[in-house]
């Protein structure tokens, strides 16, 4: 069993010895999901008002200008340093559905990277987008327990690790991938995946054995994985994580959990974790300190928050009002009006019901109303922004909703619409993106009961201007999204019991934009809400 050290005297830095033989600072970040442009406090492209006036965080001028300046002020006091991404550069915003990773893969060479794992979404469009990305990548991209040898286009070019000689000592960085990518995204049946605590159990005394003693974990699983990887795995100096959006902080209201966060592995030793949130808000900065032998003695830093008090790559910053210039006009058109915040924080919509949730499953609903679909099942993880309130722009509902999913409608029994819910909630404690937001049906949940067995307590269907229990035996009319009906976020049941599925529907950011337009013209702004149709006991 691991244990996460909360003392206050970690919140400083672990210090084991004064004597410092060698020290590495690793500048990081993780999660960026094509946030190119500044973001508002909702993670969501923040409008030009609001960043002329400083209220802006991130995007990636930004974040080369905080890299950079990091980077080169450390190496002035003579500081060895290594930048590394922990992976998901693709998907998140019209950058991404207009050039898919190539603007990703020009920034990351302009600020020069020295590693990048590979991140689930970086096969939401396949093995084909990734090797792409790596057609143009100045830097390696890495992930040991993805196994591409059986697709033409990667084999070979995505190593399990790298040795690189930083201020001349031997530094390994190996990466892993969480193993249910080929449920989050669309690898294919050409790429597999190895269990991330058995590859690393495997390839770290390789490493070693190449005279390395200083080794760092670049994962893209989660925080909880990385902890049990640490428990589980010796040799790991300092893990750099990504996946699960978490902020780690000494400083930060949201954080959960102190920088870094440390866990003891089967040797008795203390590993390092380090995480920096998502979308280009925060950039990580790790101080490994090792002795003789390459154990780490102490271990110091914090995320940075990227505000508006850094000044943007003034070439990028024109390379992104260049790119952005064609999805301008598509971006800035009006669709709708909010009367107040419409709340789709991961947070929020990964565990309890939260009114993006609502907002795009009762529109869905709508949309297919005509056709008989009294159901509509919509994954927490599809969601990824908030809206503020105010007018509502195309723009920011293909921030919310970027995957590019279509409508899919098929028809279920109510003992498999009970299962896909058992599916759902299987993983709230991962902040997994499977949990189901409805509409059309009431469910209890509890946490207390066995993940895929019985944590559902409760299932109601409208009926009758009503709710009713539903029946297992009765067959009823569902809408989706495409990517979950083909089993995305572990809904086999979709892919194999469906019938009668349609897959093709309009676009789920065109349905909701034409929703909200809809609820504009026939009273008013839309007004957000939750009313209970998730409950946990």
């Amino acid at each position: 069993m691991y244990r996460i050290c909360l003392a206050t005297a970690l919140l400083a830095g672990m210090t084991l010895s004064a004597a410092a033989e060698y020290s590495l600072t690793i500048l990081h970040i993780n999660d960026l999901h094509s946030r190119i442009e500044p973001i508002n406090k909702y993670d969501s492209t923040c409008s030009a008002e609001d960043d002329a006036e400083g209220k802006c965080f991130g995007g990636f001028a930004r974040v080369a200008t905080a890299i950079n300046a990091r980077r080169e002020a450390l190496r002035a006091e003579g500081k060895n340093v290594l930048t590394l991404d922990a992976g998901d550069q693709f998907q998140g915003s019209l950058f991404y559905s207009t050039y898919k990773g190539a603007v990703a893969v020009e920034f990351m060479n302009v600020v020069g990277f020295d590693a990048m794992a590979v991140g689930n979404h970086e096969f939401d469009d396949g093995p084909e987008a990734l090797a792409t990305f790596l057609d143009k990548a100045e830097f390696p991209v890495i992930s040991g327990n993805t196994n591409v040898s059986a697709n033409n286009r990667l084999a070979e070019r995505v190593p399990g690790y790298i040795i690189l000689d930083v201020g001349g000592e031997k530094i390994g960085i190996v990466s892993v991938l969480a193993t249910d990518t080929a449920e989050t995204s669309s690898p294919g049946p050409s790429v597999t995946f190895e269990d991330e605590i058995a590859y690393l159990q495997r390839i770290v005394p390789e490493i070693e054995a190449a005279g390395v003693n200083k080794i760092i974990a670049l994962t893209h699983v989660g925080l909880p994985a990385d902890a049990r990887i640490a428990a589980a795995v010796s040799g790991v100096d300092v893990i750099v994580g990504g996946h699960s959006h978490t902020l780690l902080s000494n400083t930060h209201d949201r954080a959960l959990g102190p920088y870094p966060t440390m866990i003891t592995n089967p040797d008795g030793v203390e590993v390092p974790i380090v995480q920096a949130y998502a979308y280009s808000k925060f950039l990580g900065e790790i101080e490994i300190t090792f002795d003789d032998a390459g154990a780490v003695t102490a271990a110091t830093g914090d995320t940075i928050l990227i505000d508006a008090s850094f000044e943007p790559d003034a070439a990028i910053a024109a390379r992104v009002t260049e790119l952005g210039a064609p999805i301008e006009e598509l971006k800035q058109k009006v669709v709708a009006e909010a009367a107040e915040l419409i709340d789709g924080q991961r947070e929020s919509c990964r565990a309890v019901e939260c009114a993006m949730g609502n907002l795009v499953a009762d529109a869905m609903l709508d949309r297919v109303k005509d056709q008989g679909v009294t159901i509509a099942i919509q994954n927490g993880g599809g969601l990824r922004a908030s809206i503020d309130a105010g007018e509502i722009t195309m723009g920011e509902v293909l921030t919310v909703l970027p995957f590019q999913n279509t409508l899919s409608t098929f028809q279920l029994k109510g003992a498999d619409i009970v299962a896909a819910l058992e599916n759902g909630v299987s993983q709230v404690e991962e902040g997994a993106g499977r949990f189901p937001q409805v509409a059309g049906l009431k469910y209890t949940w509890s946490r207390a009961g066995a993940p895929n067995e019985s944590r559902i307590v409760e299932v109601l269907v409208a009926e009758n201007d009503g709710f009713v229990p539903i029946d297992p035996a009765k067959v009823y009319s569902v809408v989706s999204n495409n990517y979950m009906r083909a089993g995305g976020d572990g809904y086999k049941i979709f892919a194999n019991n469906a019938e009668n599925a349609y897959d093709y529907g309009p676009g789920l950011e065109q349905v909701v934009a034409d929703y909200l337009a809809g609820v504009l013209a026939e009273s008013g702004p839309y007004k957000p809400y939750v009313d209970g149709r998730i409950a946990e006991k």
